[in-house]
Order: C-alpha cells, then structure tokens, then sequence
C-alpha cells in the first residue's frame, strides 16, 4: 500500500542526495556516534537504540544545542535557530522583569548556554543595537535578542554586504564593487566609523542591486529578496546599521527564521510561567538546598556543564533519579 508524503515534510522534487545535503541529516548522524564513541560507557548502559532515538528527538525538539561548543551550535540554520529560541527562554524573565543589561552582562549569559560563546558576536549584535551610542550602554532584552538573531543567525551575510556598502560608500562604480561570499567580522566595527563621518549613508536602489546579486550565489543563510526590498524601497538612502536594524524590526525575516514569537508576544509563555511556578514551589519545600536530593520528584542540576555532552545524556541521569521517561522540557512539545 502506498502512501501519499507530507508535501510540508518532503519535498519531491528534492533528489536523495539534495535531501540529505538540505536536512544536514549526515551532520546530525555523524555527531550522534561522535558523542556516543566519546562516552561509550555510559550509553551502552544506556542502551544503543535508545540513545540514537533521544539524540533525534532533542534535534527535533531543539534542546540538543544546550552546553554544546560554538562551532556545533553555528554549524547548520536549525542548530543557530534552536540556540536563539534556548536563549529567549532561558532568559525571557528578564525581558519580563524589565531588567536592562550591558554588552558583557549579554555576554555571560550567553556563556551559560554555550562556554565558548566569543564576546565579539555579542558585540555586534549590541552595535545594531547601539549604533553610535557607547557600548557599556544598557539594553532591553527584546532589542538585545531580535539584534542577536539577525547577527546570529545571517552572520556570513551581514559580514558580505558589510564589504558592498564599503564600497558603494568610498565611491564605487557599482559595477566595480566586490560581491563576496564571505569576509572577517573584523571590517564591521569600521563600517560604524565610516558611518559616524557619512550619515547619508548609499543609494538605497543600487545597495539593493548588489544584494541581489549577492543573493543569488550565496551559500549561507541570507534574509529573502521580496523583505529586503520592502526594507530599501522606505528610503532613497540607507546606511549599513539602519539596513539592519530595519531587518530585525522586520516580522517576516523573523517569521522565516521561526525561532522567535513577534514582539508583543515575546514575554507571554503560559507553559514556561507554569513551569516556573512549579520550581519555585517545589524549592520552598524543600527545607535546605542540601537536603534537596530527598525531595520526590526532584532533579538535582549538574554541578558543571560539559559543552562536549548533548542534552540527551544529562536527560538520561535526570530520568534515572526519578525513574521518568517523559521530556524534561514539556512547553518545548
């Protein structure tokens, strides 16, 4: 008996090798024995098929970034995706509290999730932010993280058109000017030096020209044509930092990177507030932190996260305490 495919889970004009290019299923695959090789032990305990089926459902659900290195939590667009809706739940509290927060605080909380998260991401997450204003300046969580995601998530494709609009802006032809496919985060701090002396910024029309072209033959995650012309056709003249903030204030790019509510809905989380109150009732009582571990129910943290073990193996040890085989992160079903 055949059956008819999900057209939104497969696409059949794909071919079997475009597919597992697109999905980056063999990336998934050869990190899941990777992980299993390095802590053998304790997954043969744990049992082969299962681990394999909890490695595939954290990916799935996208707690697997959690603690992991910074070169596996960038390495494909559903990892950089998961990383940003982690941070915003982990942290929405303070989005919630109205608490603000300067570039290196941003920075140790990322560090949290990921040890070796570098700070100079969070700072130019923080220049869109910021733009001319000093960088110890104090921030919003909601304008720090829809920044951080744009600068997250299209890091190779700002770092590309940060090298057009030099150009356009030194007094390139356009037909002269570069279009690269990649190029050091290092030449972003000098487009905002280069903005402070022209402020009128580049013609908006031929700005948009050679992003297209740049569009059409680039590798990385890039934001679509039809937002980025909606962005420029607002202004005759655009310059570089007020292209990207208009990017992040723009819902379909976040629709599309599907990692985040909009705005007026990022501090509502029912579940997590469930959650929340759960914990904190639960910790009022137990009558000392030490005693804890005799709480029922309880799930004492890991003393130190390994960036090198993925979530399901910390699941593993929660399960064995309390003797659960249920997700330990209902609001992420």
């Amino acid at each position: 008996m055949c059956t008819k495919m999900n057209p939104d889970r497969f696409n059949p004009t794909l071919s079997v090798d475009e597919y597992l290019a697109e999905s980056n299923v063999l990336f998934y695959l050869n990190d899941a024995v990777t992980q299993l090789l390095e802590h053998k032990e304790e997954y043969t305990q744990f049992g082969i098929v299962r681990y394999f089926a909890e490695y595939f459902s954290s990916v799935k659900n996208g707690n697997h970034v959690l603690f992991r290195e910074f070169g596996y939590i960038k390495a494909t667009a559903h990892n950089r995706a998961s990383f940003i809706r982690v941070l915003w739940r982990c942290f929405r509290q303070i989005g919630k509290n109205g608490d603000l927060l300067a570039m290196l605080e941003y920075s140790s909380l990322l560090q949290l999730l990921c040890p070796d998260f570098p700070v100079e991401m969070v700072q130019h997450a923080a220049r869109i932010v910021l733009m001319d204003d000093a960088m110890d300046c104090l921030m919003s969580f909601s304008d720090f993280l829809f920044s951080f995601q744009i600068q997250f998530y299209f890091e190779e494709f700002l770092e590309s058109i940060a090298v057009i609009y030099q150009d356009l802006l030194s007094g390139k032809s356009p037909n002269t000017v570069i279009v690269p496919t990649s190029t050091s985060v290092e030449q972003l701090p000098q487009v905002a030096t280069e903005e402070t002396e022209a402020q009128e910024g580049v013609d908006s029309s031929v700005f948009g020209e050679c992003i297209e072209v740049l569009c059409e033959r680039f590798k990385h995650n890039h934001p679509s044509t039809s937002a980025i012309r909606e962005v420029l056709e607002l202004t005759q003249r655009v310059t570089f930092y007020g292209f990207v903030m208009a990017l992040v204030r723009h819902e379909g790019v976040n629709q599309d990177i599907g990692a985040l509510p909009n705005k007026s809905e990022l501090l509502i989380d029912p579940e997590m507030d469930q959650e929340v109150e759960k914990l904190i009732a639960q910790i009022a009582i137990s009558p000392t932190s030490n005693s804890s571990s005799s709480v029922p129910g309880h799930k004492e943290p890991p003393r130190k996260a390994s960036p090198r073990k993925s979530l399901h193996h910390r699941k593993r040890i929660e399960m064995e305490s309390d003797g659960s085989t249920e997700e330990t992160d209902s609001s992420e079903n």
